[in-house]
This record gives structure tokens, C-alpha cells and sequence, in this order.
């Protein structure tokens, strides 16, 4: 998964928890009732006022009750004089499984698990980005095949060689002379191993894929001309050094491993290591085709 497409997945989840949000309270706002009182059954009000009427005792004896439907509940003592009780509301402190969770509550725990979820996509996606992947894949180490099949794919009748693309490595497996290995900048760096070196497909100008040329047995960049041997040695143009490239390993069971983890770069060879060019130059031809 690349970066882009985790940068979209993170930003589509903050939405989806923003509408969710936003969702819940608007329902929760035109769901609760403007007046519960008229919802509640009258018989139960009425058991609940009873109640509270024959609990009610007087400390003065001389005082009797008098009930008053539109005045509420007045009391009258023996002289005729009105007593009146004024209503009091008492608040009592209720647990938080009682109480629920009220709207800043959920605004508050949606806010920090949305950030929490967006800042947790991006951790992984720069741990992903900054750390190659263990196997398989281009970034880990890729297996390209038998040595001995690639070697009758590249080593062509006439003497010619084609170099076997990888795609998974995104890289060219190309043979390489053990006689011109020694004493080369390649000999101990570990990317030649079984007579078979692996080159990276981009040009180290400005990046573009690097092309073979079958007549002229090297790579040219079409994009500005930059031209490399059969091993990946620079020879003209703009490029400041060689085609960069992978550490390759043989296995027991002789198959070549590329490991695109890591790229090496080389700087351009005194002495190359392999003839160039041994025929006409793609670049020239298609040029001479477009004019023609």
C-alpha cells in the first residue's frame, strides 16, 4: 500500500467519524421530547402524589390540612390563618452509569480517538515508508530465479546477451566476466555473485527507466542521451556516474537473491570493464526513423 493511499484511508476515517458524530447528536437532539412530564401516564403521577400526601405529618397538631387543586397544598390552623409549604427541589448526586454520557463527553472521546486514529495511520505509514520490507517485493530481498536459467535467458547463440528484467526488483540481471571482476570497484562490494550482477532500471540523471539497446549491447536513456555499457558502466552524457545497483547472493539451491533494500552507487569507471558499443545506437536510429 503505498503512501498516498494510506494518507486517503486516514482522512476518509476522520470524515466518517466527524458525519457519525455529527449524526448521533442531531438524533439524539430530535429524539428527546420537549415536555417529558405530558408523556408520563396520569395514574402514575397520581400513585406518586398519594404517596407523598399520606407521609406528609404535621408537628403542630392544631394544624389540619386542606387541599387546593389550583393553589397547590395549603395549610389552615385553627384560627383560620393559612400556612403555605413552598416546593423545594433537592438535586442528588447520581453515579456515572446512571447519568450516561452527556454530549461534551462524546464530543470530547470522538475528538481524541479521531486524532488518535489519524496520528496512529500516519505512524505506520512512515514506519512503512522509512523501513524496507522484509521479503518479497521491491524494497526486500527478491528471488529472480535459477542461476542456470537465467543464464541461458541472457547468453544468446551468436554471443549477443539480453538482459533478464526482473520486475518485482525492478532491476536488469546481467553477466559479468569473473576475469574483469578482479581488481574492478565490484569485487567486494557484493553485487556480483555467480558470474551475475543486477542493475537498477532507473537513469541516474533525472530518473527515467533506462532502456537495453540489442544493437549497441548497453543501456541509453532516451530521455537525455545518457548512454551506459553491458554492465552498467557509464560511457556518455549527462549521467554523473554508473547505473546504481543491488546486492545480489546465490542461494543452496542456486537461485540469485537481489536485495533492492539496499542500492549502491558507483562512481564512472577509468577502465571499463566490458566493451561499448559493439553496434549501432538506438538513439540514433529512432532519431534517423523520425526524420526519415
Amino acid at each position: 500500500m503505498t503512501t498516498i493511499q494510506l494518507i486517503v484511508i486516514s482522512t476518509s476515517a476522520v470524515l466518517l467519524l466527524g458525519i457519525a458524530a455529527i449524526s448521533v447528536l442531531v438524533g439524539g437532539r430530535l429524539s428527546r421530547p420537549k415536555d417529558w412530564k405530558k408523556q408520563v401516564e396520569k395514574e402514575a403521577l397520581k400513585v406518586d402524589k398519594s404517596k407523598i400526601d399520606e407521609g406528609f405529618v404535621s408537628e403542630d397538631p392544631s394544624i389540619t390540612s386542606v387541599k387546593d387543586d389550583s393553589t397547590g397544598e395549603i395549610e389552615k390552623d385553627t384560627e383560620g390563618s393559612e400556612i403555605v409549604f413552598e416546593e423545594k427541589i433537592v438535586y442528588e448526586e447520581i453515579s456515572e452509569e446512571e447519568a450516561g454520557i452527556t454530549r461534551r463527553q462524546f464530543l470530547t472521546k470522538a475528538l481524541r480517538y479521531s486524532v488518535g486514529a489519524f496520528a496512529g495511520i500516519q505512524v505506520f505509514a512512515t514506519l512503512g515508508f522509512m523501513w524496507p520490507k522484509i521479503s518479497g517485493g521491491f524494497g526486500g530481498k527478491v528471488d529472480a530465479g535459477l542461476i542456470s536459467d537465467l543464464k541461458d535467458q541472457i547468453l544468446q547463440p551468436d554471443g549477443s546477451i539480453v538482459p533478464a528484467f526482473i520486475p518485482d526488483a525492478r532491476a536488469y540481471v546481467l553477466p559479468f566476466d569473473p576475469n574483469s571482476l578482479k581488481g574492478s570497484q565490484f569485487e567486494s562490494n557484493g553485487t556480483v555473485a555467480e558470474g551475475l550482477t543486477a542493475v537498477y532500471q532507473r537513469c541516474v540523471h533525472l530518473g527515467c527507466r533506462v532502456p537495453w539497446c540489442n544493437s549497441s549491447q548497453g543501456f541509453e536513456c532516451a530521455c537525455h542521451g545518457s548512454k551506459y555499457n553491458g554492465v552498467g558502466e557509464y560511457y556518455a552524457g549527462p549521467a554523473p556516474r554508473n547505473l546504481d545497483r543491488f546486492p545480489v547472493s546465490a542461494t543452496d539451491t542456486g537461485r540469485l537473491l537481489i536485495n533492492t533494500g539496499v542500492i549502491l552507487e558507483s562512481p564512472r569507471a577509468p577502465t571499463p570493464s566490458v566493451k561499448y558499443p559493439k553496434g549501432s545506437s538506438c538513439i540514433a536510429l529512432n532519431t534517423e526513423a523520425e526524420e526519415g
